[in-house]
C-alpha cells in the first residue's frame, strides 16, 4: 500500500471508475466487522476490506476472553441470540499465585448473578458478524480485496481496490484502519507509538481435560509468566502460557509428548490427563498505544490503535468498545449532517476510548509485571493484597469493574 498525502483528491484521473462511501473500514477481522454492524442501520454507505475470504478470515484457531459489556454490545446489535448459545459462560474465575494454596475467586454474585465472564471461539464471532455485514443494505463486503493505494485530500480520501485482479477507486469522507498491530495506514500516516516488547511470548492451544472444567476459568501467575486456562464448549479448554521467549521458543521445539507432558506439569492434575486438540502456535507479547488514534479522515480501531499483554483477556474487549464507541460518535455526527472525517468528530472518539485504553494498558502491564518476579518483598505484598481482595467484597467488586470494562463511559448502540 502507497500514501501519498500532498496529492489531493481533486487531481485524480477524471475517467477512472469511481464510488463515494461514507466511511472505508480497512480490516475484517471481528472489530471492523463490529464496526460495520453497528452502522448497518446507519443509512451510511460502507465499504469493508479484508484481504482474506471471509471463509480464510473466519478460520483463525482461537478463542477469546469475552466481557460482559461486549456481551451487552452485542446484544444491541441483535447478535448474541446467535452467539449466546455457542458460547462457556464463566461461573468461576479463579486467581492464583503460583503454588500458593490461596487464591482470589470471581463469581456471578459479585456482579449481581451474571457470568463473571464468557469464552467464544473467533469462528462462532465471525459467523454472527459477517451474516450481519451481508445483510445490509448500504455495505460492501470486499473480501478478498486489498488496499492499494490512498491519497489523503481536504475533503476525502481516494482509495484504490484491487479485486479479482482488478484495480478500481473509490471515494469515502472517512477511512478507519482495522488492519491490526503492524497497521499499514498508521505506519504510513506516520503516528508514533509507545511502548515495548516484554520478554515473553505466549503459546495458545486447546485441550480436551479429562476430567470437566465446570465452567470456571483460571488465571495462575508463575513468575516465568501467567498461565490462563479458559473453559470452552463440548468440555474443551484454550491455554494461554506466557513464558519467557527463549523458553517458550524451547517447548515449542520439543516433541509432542515432551510438550504435553510440560503442559500438563504447568496445568496440573485438578482436571486429570490432557489431550491436545490443536497444534500449539507461538504468538510475542507487546504493549503498544499509538500517540492518536485519529488524523483528518484516518481513525484507528482495535490493535492498529493499541496492543496490551494477555494476562485478564482485555485486548479483544478493549477493541469491541472502540468500535462501538466510534459507531456511536459517527452516528451522531451524521444526524447533525457532520462530516464524519473532520477531526472536530474523531476527536470526540480519541478523547473518549484514548484514556480509558491508557488505564487498561497499565492494568496489564502491572499485573504481569507484579507477578512475573521472584523478589520477596514483592511477593510478600501480593499475596496480602490477594487475602485482602478474597476477603473484603467491596474491593472485589471494584477489581471485577475494571477487568470486565464497567469503568468509564459505555457506548449504546
Amino acid at each position: 500500500m502507497t500514501l501519498l498525502q500532498d496529492r489531493p483528491s481533486t487531481q485524480r484521473d477524471p475517467n477512472a471508475p469511481t464510488r463515494h462511501y461514507d466511511l472505508v473500514i480497512v480490516g475484517g477481522g471481528v472489530v471492523g466487522l463490529t464496526l460495520a454492524s453497528a452502522l448497518r442501520r446507519s443509512g451510511l454507505e460502507i465499504a469493508i476490506v479484508e484481504t482474506q475470504t471471509p471463509e480464510q478470515a473466519a478460520s483463525r484457531p482461537r478463542a477469546y476472553a469475552f466481557s460482559p459489556v461486549s456481551r451487552q454490545l452485542f446484544e444491541q446489535l441483535g447478535l448474541w441470540e446467535q452467539v449466546g448459545p455457542q458460547v462457556t459462560h464463566f461461573q468461576r474465575v479463579r486467581l492464583t499465585d503460583g503454588d500458593w494454596p490461596v487464591g482470589i475467586d470471581f463469581c456471578p454474585q459479585d456482579l449481581g448473578n451474571e457470568p463473571v465472564y464468557y469464552a467464544a471461539e473467533h469462528r462462532v464471532l465471525m459467523a454472527a458478524l459477517q451474516a450481519s455485514v451481508r445483510g445490509g443494505n448500504t455495505l460492501d463486503y470486499l473480501a478478498p480485496a486489498q488496499l492499494q493505494q490512498v491519497r489523503y485530500g481536504e475533503t476525502e480520501v481516494v482509495c484504490d481496490i484491487e479485486q479479482d485482479g482488478e484495480t478500481w477507486t473509490c471515494t469515502t469522507d472517512l477511512l478507519v484502519a482495522a488492519d491490526g498491530g503492524r497497521s499499514p495506514l498508521r505506519h504510513q500516516a506516520e503516528i508514533g507509538t509507545l511502548g515495548w516488547q516484554y520478554w515473553q511470548s505466549c503459546i495458545t492451544t486447546v485441550v480436551a481435560p479429562e476430567y470437566p472444567h465446570d465452567n470456571t476459568a483460571y488465571e495462575k501467575f508463575w513468575p516465568s509468566g501467567p498461565f490462563a486456562i479458559l473453559p470452552l464448549p463440548n468440555g474443551h479448554c484454550q491455554i494461554v502460557w506466557t513464558a519467557p521467549t527463549a523458553e517458550a521458543q524451547a517447548l515449542m521445539a520439543l516433541p509432542r509428548s515432551e510438550f504435553i507432558q510440560a503442559l500438563q506439569a504447568r496445568y496440573g492434575e485438578h482436571m486429570g490427563r490432557l489431550e491436545m486438540l490443536k497444534e500449539p502456535l507461538l504468538f510475542p507479547v507487546r504493549l503498544m498505544q499509538s500517540h492518536q488514534y485519529v488524523k483528518s479522515r484516518l481513525a484507528l480501531i482495535g490493535d492498529a490503535a493499541h496492543s496490551c499483554h494477555p494476562v485478564g483477556g482485555q485486548g479483544l474487549n478493549m477493541g469491541i468498545r472502540d468500535a462501538a464507541a466510534l459507531a456511536e460518535v459517527l452516528i451522531r455526527a451524521h444526524q447533525q449532517s457532520e462530516d464524519l472525517g473532520s477531526l472536530t468528530v474523531l476527536q470526540r472518539y480519541q478523547q473518549w476510548r484514548r484514556w480509558e485504553n491508557s488505564v487498561v494498558l497499565s492494568m496489564t502491564d502491572g499485573l504481569n509485571r507484579c507477578f512475573s518476579n521472584h523478589w520477596w518483598p514483592l511477593v510478600a505484598l501480593r499475596r496480602l493484597g490477594m487475602l485482602v481482595l478474597q476477603r473484603v467484597t467491596p474491593l472485589r467488586w471494584l477489581a471485577l469493574r475494571l477487568m470486565t470494562g464497567r469503568f468509564g463511559r459505555r457506548p449504546t448502540l
